[in-house]
């Protein structure tokens, strides 16, 4: 058991003003929907919030599954299932660019240590 010298100073109270019910679709193929239902503290719904929908679906690559996420505008489960697509396509492209992006550092830095000149005996 570690001691409270060691643990860090985080902050785990839940907000009461903020909580929400989580639903989910699925069609078994490629789409994950969950619609966050905002609820009061006695666990009934708030009806002067909007539910809150995310979309989500995970593509296989060649080094294993990449997960591919979005929030999506809805306002209705109907709303989502036709916002999907687009929402999976952008969030792809955004994922494609991180990683070129991040590709391209590497090759850099790469590129960087092989250039430099080493002199035995320093």
């Amino acid at each position: 058991m570690t001691n409270g010298a060691n643990i860090p100073d985080i902050d785990f109270s839940v907000d009461k003003n903020n909580l929400y019910r989580e639903e989910g679709i699925t069609d078994h193929k490629v789409a994950s929907i969950r619609r966050l239902v905002p609820i009061k503290i006695d666990g009934t719904d708030d009806p002067d919030r909007e539910p809150v929908f995310y979309a989500s679906t995970q593509l296989m690559t060649p080094e294993g599954p990449l997960p591919i996420q979005a929030a999506l505008k809805a306002k209705s489960f109907e709303a989502a299932i036709e916002e999907f697509p687009q929402a999976m396509r952008d969030s792809l492209s955004k994922t494609i660019e991180q990683i070129q992006k991040q590709q391209q550092q590497q090759q850099q830095q790469k590129q960087q240590d092989q250039s430099r000149i080493y002199v035995p005996g320093r």
